[in-house]
């Protein structure tokens, strides 16, 4: 059993975790201090560098968060469409809303993120190739291809959608990527 000073250690981390993670979707990266960070979580800012040594670390922790939550959903058998409506309700949580925002610099190889955008990208990948059935491709394409673009397709939708949900039908553009996907 954990000693308590282990797990208010914990709990402080956590709680470190959740404000950056509120703050970065909020506000982006670049905007987001410590002193936001203290407020928010109501832990003393001197806790964020003794548990992730700067905000590079706090990023990485932050991200790592996000892709164990991205990881655990259960993929398993899902039809394409299935999988399209599990990723479109992924895609409106207010935290992926972070996901979006850090895109810009995670595709730089130096990004402190870039690593976990790239793992985030091979799981998606993984789920679409397997979700994908055969009859699914059209003729002439190749799966991983197939997959890329969807990928493109998914990520370009939810950005718009953020950026002016006024002019975006989430669930219409969906249907629509579902009935492109499936040749229908």
């Amino acid at each position: 059993m954990a000693s308590r000073r282990a797990q208010i250690s914990e709990e402080s981390r956590r709680l470190l975790i959740a404000a950056a993670t509120e703050l970065f979707a909020e506000q982006g990266f670049r905007r987001t201090t410590f002193a936001d960070i203290a407020e928010r979580s109501g832990i003393s800012r001197g806790s964020i560098p003794w548990h992730f040594g700067n905000k590079d670390g706090l990023l990485r922790a932050v991200i790592e968060d996000f892709i164990a939550g991205v990881i655990e959903l259960d993929a398993s058998e899902q039809t394409l469409s299935e999988g399209l409506d599990r990723i479109r309700d992924y895609v409106r949580r207010p935290t992926t809303r972070l996901l979006i925002t850090l895109v810009a610099e995670a595709v730089e190889p130096d990004s402190p993120v870039h690593a976990f955008y790239a793992q985030l990208h091979d799981t998606l990948r993984k789920w679409l190739s397997d979700w994908i059935d055969d009859k699914d491709i059209p003729p002439g394409v190749s799966r991983e291809n197939f997959v890329t673009v969807l990928i493109g397709a998914v990520i370009g939708v939810h950005q718009q959608w953020r950026v002016a949900p006024h002019h975006v039908d989430l669930d219409a553009c969906f249907a629509a990527l579902k009935q492109l996907a499936s040749g229908d």
